[in-house]
């Protein structure tokens, strides 16, 4: 195994296109674990720790620019109020000294299903920005997940950063896994209120091959909100709305029965999921301070 350490991005990306089978490491928090069980042994290792716009931020009016390799510690520590789903999906991700390397384009670059930022990303919504010595691109996240463990990226791409919208209403993330720390997700699930353009998003995790969105169950809650008035009167949500809502969620999934959980009890745990955390972001929309304790 050859080990490559370039110094800048611009010589990233030209040992990427000098050998496009090398396997980017920033955090290592997976890269490491299939080496180590040799599980994975790919001819070049390209440590990108020496470029430090890759571990940079930056929040503008509307958007957060976030650079791939930023640690899920800065994200909980200074990105909370600009990405608050993100942020409670970083605090889940296995242990404190594994959220001081570990960052969002390793999840992204590994595009397991049971990425604990998948969710998140995909309530939110933004672009992922893939780069190759050819040029620059932005991918939706929407079109980023192609099947288990693969991504949109060409064998020459590196992933720069991901460009998220600022939270305009509330989010939340909820998990499920055997124990509160250094666990893979059974199931995980996000939401977010998008009120400006009265939408909804979600995201779910390790419950099909690859993290997806929920679209039937957020084409129905947003009808609903808008239907009933609800985004203008911030009424208490009709537990009707909230019941209907999580069954939809639970039939989305896709997921199959593996040594963490059967797939009756990850559609099960995603119903569940999605009415508790529904009722926490309507609570925060409704300005309960009660909801301030689900964060």
């Amino acid at each position: 195994m050859e080990f490559l350490r370039p110094a800048t991005w611009q010589e990233a990306l030209a040992a990427k296109a000098e050998h496009p089978a090398a396997v980017p490491i920033a955090g290592g928090t997976d890269v490491m674990v299939e080496i180590n069980f040799d599980h994975r042994r790919p001819a070049h290792l390209m440590d990108l720790n020496r470029i430090t716009e890759l571990q940079e931020w930056e929040a503008g009016a509307r958007t957060v620019r976030l650079g791939a390799s930023v640690p899920y510690t800065r994200i909980i520590e200074h990105l909370r109020t600009e990405l608050p789903g993100l942020a409670l999906a970083a605090h889940t991700v296995a242990s404190p000294q594994i959220r001081n390397r570990g960052g969002v384009g390793g999840n992204l670059g590994t595009a397991s299903p049971a990425g604990d930022a998948h969710p998140a990303l995909l309530a939110g919504g933004g672009h992922v920005e893939a780069e190759s010595v050819r040029g620059s691109r932005m991918i939706p996240i929407d079109d980023f997940y192609l099947g288990v463990k693969r991504n949109a990226l060409e064998p020459d791409e590196l992933i720069r950063a991901v460009h998220l919208p600022r939270a305009t209403g509330p989010q939340q993330f909820s998990k499920v896994g055997t124990r509160n720390a250094m666990v893979i997700a059974v199931c995980a699930f996000g939401i977010a209120l998008h009120p400006g353009t009265r939408t909804v998003r979600t995201g779910i995790g390790s419950a099909a091959p690859t993290p997806i969105r929920a679209r039937t169950a957020e084409e129905f809650l947003a009808a609903a909100l808008d239907e009933d008035g609800l985004w203008e009167s911030r009424r208490p949500l009709p537990p009707s709305v909230a019941a209907q809502f999580a069954d939809l969620v639970a039939g989305a999934a896709n997921p199959i029965d593996d040594v963490r959980g059967t797939a009756s009890y990850r559609r099960h745990a995603l119903g569940v999921m999605a009415r508790r955390t529904l009722g926490w972001t309507w609570q925060e929309y409704r300005g309960d301070p009660r909801s301030q304790s689900c964060a």
